[in-house]
């Protein structure tokens, strides 16, 4: 009996602060043998992971199973017969979140995801800026009705994170759930409210912190 191919995901990485998501996505997939990860990694991505994580460019290539040109429009994740199931963006910059929401397909990176759209393919796009004008809301409106997923990767802290890497796998753990990569160790899912812990007998209180 033939082995059941490996399943694609498409994961680019471009200058928006956050290199560290796409980054946590790459690692996590080497761990997955039945899914292969295809990286397109831009320039401006590249600059900021070098500034954010000290890692050079061969670096996070090394950590994919294929590696793409960003400007390389005859890749095989520029065409809807390559068979995917779908495309993360992480993180997505607000200037590729302008190219994939009027669907320029200017470089390879707005060229998948418009691929990945019109085959119907899932597109999550970890957008990342703050504060938010009016034209990144827009073009997130518009990738949402498209059928994309617009992903801000805004920490959760019902798990009380401790430390950053907590905060990082919660997020990329809900990224994976979103193509149905199964883990079981990037984050603490929620089950419920915990048992209230006692009041303190003196001290600050949350009323206190309220009302000054």
């Amino acid at each position: 009996m033939s082995k059941a191919p490996r399943k694609r995901l498409v994961v680019a990485i471009t200058g928006a602060s956050g290199a560290i998501y796409g980054v946590r996505i790459l690692q996590y997939l080497r761990r997955c043998p039945d899914w292969e990860s295809h990286l397109v990694l831009s320039h401006s991505g590249a600059l900021t992971a070098a500034q954010e994580l000290d890692l050079k460019r061969g670096e996070i290539e090394d950590l994919a199973d294929v590696v793409h040109n960003v400007k390389d429009i005859g890749a095989s994740v520029a065409s809807g017969s390559f068979r995917t199931e779908g495309m993360v963006v992480a993180p997505c910059s607000m200037k590729t979140l302008a190219a994939i929401a009027l669907g320029l397909a200017d470089n390879l990176v707005s060229r998948a995801a418009d691929v990945a759209f019109k085959e119907r393919r899932r597109v999550v796009l970890l957008a990342r800026e703050t504060p938010l004008n009016l034209a990144h809301l827009r073009n997130m409106t518009s990738v949402t009705e498209m059928g994309g997923i617009v992903f801000p990767p805004v920490p959760a802290f019902y798990n009380q994170p401790a430390t950053l890497d907590d905060v990082v796998n919660h997020t990329v753990g809900r990224v994976l759930d979103l193509f149905g990569i199964h883990h079981d160790d990037l984050l603490e899912r929620w089950e419920g409210l915990r048992k209230p812990a006692a009041a303190p007998a003196s001290g600050f209180s949350h009323s206190e912190g309220a009302n000054p």
